[in-house]
């Protein structure tokens, strides 16, 4: 039997009934903030006259902090040993058994006592790291600071980004281009049938890419961005949705819209036009397929299109009194990285905006009719 959401449901239920009543969730998130900023900030207070090149033992000792998360995670959290059952317990039992991909974020504050590693953790992790920079002191100071500092900016780095990939879908910091990515790179690290072979980079999939185990699939387009738009035109339904499911018409009222390849009129279910943009201030060609197109009521199409673009649209219409309401939703998406970093930045308020301004032509032009 597959393991679904309400698989998930029941064990969250049974986890949070056996969580301690004294259990507190920003006390938890506090102390391990804190304690790891206060060990960094003592440990880089010492630096002194860094020389550019042992600056370079920041991003090195990153990468090494990389490696070691995606083996602890692949070999230890992901795998029955003798020596980590207690890891494995807490994460594939506990926390793959929380968290589905179809089911990642959290739901109160007190859920972040399966998303967070055991405050103690950090000052386990540090006792060592205190070790060896002793150690390098006796050397060279700087390198050892720098050294030790970066290991711990590596689990701060962990932990805070692990609890993003957990936030709701409609928090400002799960929108932010990198967190957007490494959520779902990470919903997918949750699905069961990939989640012991696939996508453990937590920060980064740096390591995933160097062994092979990185995973990408596009997100649902609907999750990806959807845009709608209505306005009230004082013309019946029927006519309304009859010239705007004419693709040979868009030219005429929508700015992005340069030149259409199809039959004239209302495109049937089943039939197929081309047609040249500029949108979000790149020009491209989009090859689209008729979906549904019910008189006065619904008509909906998609498109492929260069850049590994992908969007869905629907027209709809209600009848009011004196008119109807026209309603226009856009929802795409891109296959690659680069493009959802661009459209993130600043295409998706471009179109927004082409968007906005296409209802108010609609309207004046049919007003002209």
């Amino acid at each position: 039997m597959a393991y679904n959401n309400d698989n998930a449901q029941a064990f969250r239920s049974d986890y949070r009934a056996a969580i301690h009543r004294s259990y507190n969730p920003w006390l938890h998130a506090a102390f391990v903030l804190v304690y790891g900023l206060l060990c960094m900030g003592w440990l880089f207070s010492s630096l002194q006259a860094v020389a550019p090149w042992q600056w370079l033992v920041v991003p090195v000792t990153l990468v090494f902090f990389s490696w070691g998360e995606y083996q602890v995670h692949k070999r230890l959290g992901h795998s029955k040993t003798r020596f980590g059952k207690l890891f494995y317990k807490r994460h594939t039992g506990d926390h793959h058994s929380f968290f589905v991909e179809t089911l990642m974020p959290y739901e109160t504050a007190r859920d972040w006592r399966v998303i967070l590693f055991p405050a103690w953790l950090i000052v386990l992790y540090s006792l060592p790291l205190f070790a060896v920079w002793w150690l390098l002191s006796q050397f060279d100071g700087n390198l050892a600071a720098l050294f030790a500092g970066s290991m711990l900016l590596g689990y701060m780095s962990y932990e805070v980004v692990h609890a993003c990939e957990h936030l709701p879908a409609e928090h400002a910091l799960a929108r932010l281009p990198w967190i957007r990515q490494m959520r779902r790179l990470h919903a997918l690290h949750h699905r069961r049938e990939l989640m012991q072979t696939h996508n453990f980079g937590i920060v980064h999939p740096l390591m995933d890419w160097l062994y092979g185990t990185l995973h990408w699939e596009p997100e649902a387009i609907h999750e990806q961005n959807r845009q709608q738009h209505r306005i009230r035109i004082e013309l019946s339904a029927e006519q309304v949705l009859d010239y705007a499911a004419a693709p040979s018409h868009w030219p005429q009222w929508h700015p992005s819209s340069l030149r259409v390849q199809g039959r004239e009129g209302a495109l049937l279910a089943g039939e197929c036009f081309e047609e040249d943009i500029h949108a979000g201030g790149r020009a491209g060609h989009l090859s689209w397929d008729v979906l549904d197109y019910q008189p006065a009521c619904r008509w909906q199409a998609r498109a492929r299109g260069c850049h590994g673009l992908h969007l869905l649209l629907t027209y709809e219409c209600v009848e009011t009194e004196g008119g109807c309401e026209f309603v226009r939703t856009l929802e795409y998406g891109f296959d690659g990285l680069l493009m959802r970093l661009a459209n993130a930045l600043f295409m998706r308020r471009r179109i927004e905006r082409e968007s906005q301004a296409s209802m108010q032509a609609l309207h004046d032009v049919l007003a002209r009719t």
